[in-house]
């Protein structure tokens, strides 16, 4: 929570999906409005009633492609308007936005900086020393620029939507609209906020001089793009979407049935067919946006439903609007083996198994086990008729969690796997095993 002079600026930060929402207003009139909202938006609510600020209306960086919006939640439960660059091209009632517009809270002026790149109708908006770049920049890198358009052409206009803001005195604060975990950009420092001089002296994307170097610096990153972003942006896009209805208990059917409880529950037993993503990890949303089948409808096994209610939340967040339920009553037949790091060693020394990295490619390339075969956990499930019929399956990564995902993935695919669930390619090396790094030409 920031004061400066009269305004009052609180940071939202949903944790699962590294996406920043904020509340700004001006406590001496009571007025507020917010800036890029989430799905869940209670927490916005209660922070407005604590501090007596009436919220007047919605202001969108852009039209995300990441995580649902709670525009629509706030639109239909509470008549709030919503204002978005007029280039966004979309199908609901809204106030649209352009360079330049100054939207009065109180004595607190915010103003609207067009910031095409990410998105063409991307916005940043300036309150006081206070900017909220939304998906432009962001601490320690600049967000992608192959959302919307074509790579080249956003990486052009991110570049001079940079510039543009980098003609900002030093000591205007930046807020960004992602943190360290989000899929919108590459190499994000852990802080949540900075400095047009802080990004000045040590952001790297500010360093490149000229626009050529800039596209061939985004074109050299490779990101897998956010899991649904066609339908989230769809989503977003289109008419007001009210919060989603409570999820009820439902039998198994034909449903895909996603197994959030932790992985060692899951190991022990778990139904059939069942792909283990839990929802006490990192990225749930994300991750479980990878697996899930197009078109399929999600029955939820957890410990609780507590623990399926907070699941079905975040996989709203990422465009799972409509949940089949979750399951009562379960029989878990099947079982997973895992693995240990001492039986591991052995089983690498004798040959006996194909050892999966699951990975991304940049974390792999980092140091890796010799003879270990690299496949994304997100895409393992395309692999499994090459790997049926070979060596027994061991799956990897560096502590655990995406092992055991990879591991379900392979298991729902009729195929015998077997996770490292405790320590991975962490635990490997602190042993003094051996790891390599993947070297590329000229490198």
């Amino acid at each position: 929570m920031v004061r400066s002079g009269g305004m009052f600026l609180r940071q939202f930060v949903d944790d699962d999906l590294g996406c920043a929402s904020y509340l700004i207003g001006d406590e001496d009139a009571g007025d507020a409005v917010l800036v890029d909202p989430v799905l869940a938006i209670e927490p916005f609510l209660e922070e407005a009633a604590a501090k007596c600020l009436h919220i007047t209306r919605i202001l969108e960086t852009h039209t995300h492609a990441d995580h649902v919006s709670g525009h629509g939640r706030l639109a239909l439960e509470h008549g709030l308007p919503v204002a978005v660059h007029g280039d966004a091209s979309v199908s609901y009632p809204n106030e649209p936005l352009a360079d330049g517009d100054e939207i009065a809270v109180g004595s607190v002026t915010v103003r609207t900086i067009h910031t095409p790149g990410h998105r063409p109708e991307h916005c940043c908006f300036l309150a006081d020393d206070a900017l909220l770049t939304g998906d432009s920049l962001f601490v320690g890198t600049a967000a992608r620029p192959d959302l919307a358009v074509d790579a080249r052409d956003g990486a052009e206009g991110l570049f001079h939507s940079l510039q543009r803001l980098l003609e900002l005195p030093d000591d205007v604060r930046v807020m960004p609209g992602h943190v360290a975990g989000s899929l919108c950009g590459i190499g994000m420092s852990a802080e949540r906020a900075s400095t047009i001089g802080q990004e000045r002296r040590f952001n790297p994307a500010l360093a490149l001089a000229t626009v050529e170097e800039f596209v061939a610096d985004s074109a050299a990153v490779a990101t897998p793009r956010p899991p649904n972003m066609e339908h989230i942006v769809d989503v977003n896009r289109g008419p007001f979407v009210g919060a989603p209805p409570a999820l009820e208990p439902v039998a198994r059917d034909r449903h895909f049935v996603l197994d959030v409880r932790d992985p060692d529950a899951h190991a022990a037993g778990h139904v059939p067919g069942a792909v283990n993503v839990p929802v006490s990890g990192s990225s749930f949303g994300t991750r479980a946006g990878f697996l899930i089948p197009p078109g399929s409808t999600v029955a939820l096994h957890a410990e609780s439903p507590a623990q399926a209610a907070a699941a079905a939340t975040k996989l709203n967040a990422v465009g799972f609007l409509e949940l089949a339920g979750y399951l009562e009553d379960v029989t878990t037949t099947d079982t997973l083996e895992p693995v240990e790091i001492d039986e591991l060693e052995q089983l690498v020394a004798e040959g006996a198994v194909e050892l999966i990295d699951v990975r991304e490619p940049s974390e792999r390339d980092a140091g890796y086990i010799p003879g270990s075969r690299n496949i994304p956990y997100r895409v393992i499930g395309e692999f499994a008729d090459d790997l049926a019929g070979g060596k027994p399956l061991v799956t990897i990564c560096e502590t655990g969690s995406r092992a055991a995902i990879a591991a379900s993935v392979l298991a729902a695919s009729g195929l015998k796997a077997r996770p490292v669930l405790n320590g991975g390619v962490y635990e490997w090396e602190r042993r003094g095993n051996q790891t390599v790094e993947f070297r590329r030409c000229g490198s």
